[in-house]
């Protein structure tokens, strides 16, 4: 599959900032969390050596879940957290 550029609003856990994010359709979650967080950790928010996940809609996605596959829709927002 063809990776395209695709805008999407993603927040930290314990940020207050909300950033737009560009990342691929072909992304998986893994880097799609990596991403939002680099605009955040060590910034705003303290490093955290749990791993983080990403939350759409309040369902937590699957670590090798694209975005194309999550049904992410370009500007929706996404969040990063470290479950529990």
């Amino acid at each position: 599959m063809i990776m395209a550029p695709f805008p999407v609003q993603g927040i930290t856990e314990g940020d207050f900032v909300v950033v737009l994010v560009p990342v691929d359709t072909e992304d998986p979650m893994t880097t799609v969390a990596e991403k939002i967080a680099h605009h955040a950790v060590n910034r705003r928010v303290p490093e955290n050596d749990r791993p983080m996940v990403v939350r759409h809609n309040g369902r937590v996605l699957a670590a090798d879940t694209t975005v194309v596959d999550a049904g992410v829709a370009p500007l929706d927002v996404l969040e990063v957290v470290h479950p529990s």
